[in-house]
């Protein structure tokens, strides 16, 4: 170590003195660019893929992996997808194939990132945490699926008749725009969700005073409004837009109606509250059962 420090003490006027300033100069510019592209080089290579796990950490009941995932899931998804993956405000996640996530790779994704103009949000997790929870969520494949009461054939005769239901919902462009849109409803939904939307349709409306933001979706927004104008004129009806000087609500029609709030005499906002109505006395139990089959069908890919 001492020799290299004498002889570069020794190069050091060879350098300094005998080269021009300007190759001097040269020559250090060039090893600062070589120094910041090898360094960038470094910071912009590819995060390595994700590996699918040993098949025996997602299947065994008593792996340490799964009981770390079943906590990591009860903690940060059970809210939605229930506390074993029944479903619920999201949908089951107890099926041998998920439709939105087939294979590990898309499963992580959708863990980690979240969905785009959906409720399902990215996870605020580590990555070690994410694989915990996707090992989790995929032994849940296993589970038996327990099939629903009802006919979904006669649920669709229901829902198109006695259940008037399509005055007010959309399923694959066809029916009212006053409701959500049912194209996909069981895949977002589960079935146990989707029977207390139909017998207690406010159950879980948003019940928070939160102002419209365009940034997160429909359910989040969700508000039933009343108005009446300064010359007496009555409405009501969804709000579907809103910022401090004006409001857009509508209407069951499916009209749009735009208001300055200078201009109105009454805003009435129905936090928590849905317009529309209960089936608990409308349809036996028999038609209720029959009618969930046929939503819980709705997947769009059909």
């Amino acid at each position: 170590m001492a020799g290299a420090f004498h002889l570069l003490r020794r190069c050091k006027p060879v350098f300094t003195r005998l080269m021009p300033f300007l190759l001097r100069l040269g020559i250090c510019l060039l090893a600062i660019s070589a120094m910041k592209a090898a360094a960038q080089d470094h910071i912009d290579q590819p995060a390595a893929p994700v590996k699918s796990p040993p098949a025996s950490s997602t299947t065994s009941t008593n792996s340490p992996d799964l009981e770390q995932g079943r906590r990591l899931f009860e903690s940060q998804c059970a809210m939605c997808h229930g506390p074993h993956g029944e479903g619920g405000k999201g949908p089951t996640l107890a099926q041998p194939t998920l439709p939105r996530a087939n294979d590990w790779e898309s499963l992580i994704r959708i863990i980690s990132g979240g969905i785009a103009g959906t409720e399902m949000p990215p996870a605020h997790l580590e990555g070690k945490d994410i694989v915990l929870v996707a090992k989790y969520v995929k032994s849940l494949g296993s589970q038996p699926v327990v099939p629903l009461p009802g006919d979904p054939h006669r649920g669709a005769q229901i829902y198109a008749t006695k259940g008037g239901c399509a005055v007010c919902h959309m399923i694959r462009g066809k029916g009212g725009v006053f409701g959500p849109d049912l194209s996909d409803v069981g895949r977002r939904r589960s079935a146990p969700y989707l029977r207390r939307s139909v017998v207690d349709p406010s159950a879980d409306v948003p019940k928070s005073y939160s102002a419209w933001r365009s940034d997160v979706p429909l359910p989040e927004n969700f508000l039933y409004v009343r108005i009446v104008t300064r010359d007496g004129q009555e409405f009501s009806g969804i709000r579907v837009n809103e910022d401090t000087f004006s409001i857009q609500i509508r209407d069951a029609t499916g009209a749009i109606h735009s208001f300055f709030k200078s201009n109105l005499a009454e805003l009435h906002k129905d936090f928590g509250k849905s317009p529309m109505p209960s089936y608990a006395t409308v349809l036996t139990k028999d038609e209720l059962d029959d009618l969930i089959a046929f939503l819980a069908s709705l997947r769009l890919d059909k």
